[in-house]
Formats: C-alpha cells, sequence, structure tokens
C-alpha cells in the first residue's frame, strides 16, 4: 500500500516540527542567570535583590547570580542592557531614574519606552529622614527651622542625583521655602558613613537605617510612605506634617528590548512565584518594603504611566545632569 501526503498534511506536519523544540535544543535556562542589581552591596535593594533571586532560582532550576553595579544613580543595570543579549540570561533591577533621566539629558541615553523589556514588578521603599541621634534637630520642624535660619548650609546625603530621593527633597525644599545642600553617594553604606561621621547633617535614605535607628546611633525625623508604619509607630509621615507626598519609588526587574515571549514567560512566572516565597517575604518585612506584584503585561503597561509622570515632575523642577 502506498501513502501519499497531501498539501495539508504538510503544512499540518511543519507546523508540528515549529511548535516542538529541535531534538537536542535546549530548554530555557540551561545555565545561570545574571541579574544586575545597580546599588552597591549592604543596602535595603541588595537585601531584597539576593533573597529574591535565591527564590527565583528554586522555581527556574538555575542560579540566579546577582551582580553589584552601583553608580549613575541606579542607571548602569540600564545602561548595559542596550548591549546585553536578549536571550534572557542578563536581567536587571530598573529603578524609577531608568524612566526619569531621559527626561534630564539633552542626549538620552536610552528610550525607556522602547530599548527595555519588563518581565516582573516587585516592591518599593520605605524612605525617610534621619539624623545622628546626638544632634541638635529632634523633628523635622527643627529642621526646617535650621534650614530657614542657615540658608544653602544644611547638608543632606541620598544615593545619587536625579533619584527620587534627591527629587522629594527639593520638593520639600520648594514647598517649605528652604534651600538645602545635596551631597550625593554612591549607595547607603557611604552614606550613612557620611552622616555618623559628622560630615552630612541628615540623610535621605531607604530603610537599611532602621538597624541604626533601633541601636541609637540614628534618629528618623519622618517617613514617606502613606500611612505610618507598624515598626516606627511615632514617626509621622509627609503628610501628617503637611507636605502631600507619598514616595516609595516602585520597582521590577526587566532585560534588554527583543526578549523571546517564552523565555519573557517562563521568567515571569518564576519570578511572581518567588515574590511570594517565605525567606523574600521575610526580607520584606525587615526593611519594610510592601509587595506590588506586576506580572509582565501590568508592568509594561504600569511603566508607560510611570513614563508621563516623571516626565511632568522632571519639567516643573526644571532638572538636569
Amino acid at each position: 500500500m502506498t501513502s501519499r501526503l497531501t498539501r495539508r498534511s504538510m503544512l499540518a506536519l511543519g507546523a508540528a516540527a515549529l511548535a516542538t523544540p529541535a531534538i537536542g535544543q535546549p530548554r530555557f535556562p540551561d545555565r545561570p542567570v545574571r541579574l544586575i542589581c545597580p546599588w552597591p552591596a549592604g543596602g535595603s535593594t541588595d537585601g531584597q535583590m539576593r533573597a529574591f533571586a535565591e527564590a527565583a532560582a528554586r522555581h527556574l532550576g538555575q542560579p540566579v547570580v546577582i551582580e553589584n553595579r552601583p553608580g549613575a544613580s541606579g542607571t548602569l543595570g540600564a545602561i548595559a542592557m542596550r548591549q546585553a543579549r536578549p536571550d534572557g540570561y542578563t536581567l536587571t533591577q530598573f529603578p524609577i531614574t531608568v524612566f526619569r533621566f531621559p527626561f534630564m539629558q539633552d542626549n538620552p541615553a536610552w528610550d525607556p519606552l522602547t530599548d527595555f523589556t519588563y518581565v516582573t514588578h516587585l516592591t518599593g521603599y520605605l524612605f525617610g529622614i534621619t539624623v545622628r541621634a546626638d544632634s541638635e534637630i529632634k523633628t523635622f520642624q527643627d529642621l526646617i527651622a535650621w534650614a530657614k535660619a542657615n540658608p544653602g548650609r544644611l547638608s543632606y546625603g541620598t544615593p545619587g542625583v536625579g533619584t527620587t530621593l534627591h527629587i522629594t527633597m527639593e520638593r520639600l525644599a520648594q514647598t517649605a521655602g528652604v534651600e538645602l545642600l545635596h551631597v550625593p553617594f554612591r549607595g547607603f553604606a557611604d552614606n550613612s558613613a557620611s552622616l555618623l561621621g559628622g560630615n552630612t547633617m541628615a540623610l535621605a535614605d531607604s530603610s537599611a537605617w532602621a538597624p541604626l535607628v533601633e541601636a541609637g546611633r540614628m534618629r528618623v525625623l519622618c517617613i514617606w510612605t502613606a500611612e505610618r508604619v507598624a515598626r516606627f509607630p511615632d514617626v509621622p509621615t509627609l503628610r501628617e506634617l503637611g507636605y502631600d507626598i507619598v514616595s516609595t519609588s516602585p520597582y521590577g526587574v526587566g532585560g534588554p528590548k527583543g526578549m523571546d515571549p517564552e523565555v519573557v514567560r517562563t521568567l515571569d512566572a518564576a519570578f511572581l512565584k518567588a515574590l511570594d516565597d517565605p525567606q523574600h517575604l521575610d526580607v520584606l518585612k525587615r526593611f519594610d518594603m510592601v509587595k506590588v506584584a506586576l506580572d509582565h503585561a501590568a508592568y509594561t503597561a504600569e511603566v508607560k504611566r510611570l513614563v508621563e509622570v516623571e516626565g511632568a515632575i522632571v519639567r516643573r523642577l526644571g532638572l538636569k545632569v
């Protein structure tokens, strides 16, 4: 008996071949994934990212290796994505400065709407202002009063120019009618060392300062969340102090543009599971960070909104780098 392949059956066979990986073709991932943390080791972002990477590795079946690349206000990861292969093996954290900096530069190094693939949104920060425990400044009102009496002399540190911490401090100064002296650092370690060493008078940073506050080495003057946090119930929010500002700088992870949709789905599924890993949730609780889980589609849509918001803020404040 002879068998014949009709045109229709040949097309069906071809489609099946395309849908099935070739024999010996590796499934993603078949080697470690590199995840860039564009902040120094030891801060809250580094701690969260390492716990997240360990949890994600369990769901991907391959190690997720954190690589710290601090500097440039958290944008070195984004810069690395402009040269990285879109194979899913090189990813980065995307802080909000990635969406803000193009509006602060005459010749932007990237377009946040077209140059990246946004995989999964993760969380946001607890931000606040601290001073040394022995400072004459006891409250946020004291800080503003001192700044008014000493124009341009109250120095404060942040993790960098154009970061949410820098911009929020400038918004506060503008609203209060005071002039502050901004001192940018590469990350929390340098920022806190400067404050404790008496080189700067105040620190604006994420809640890596919490252990130092609890140890009696720093005093926290205010926090920037919408409501007070259980860990510091006596510390007022900016809203309670008369400033209608909530600042948490939410962030996620992603990679270069042009990533294979199936690779994105694999990463996204693993990352969403990693967010709910008990050990990761413990780290979020330690840093008073709230889980803000958004999948690939929702995160991509959120980026479009953030780009519009950040562009408006930069134009209003007239910021440039």
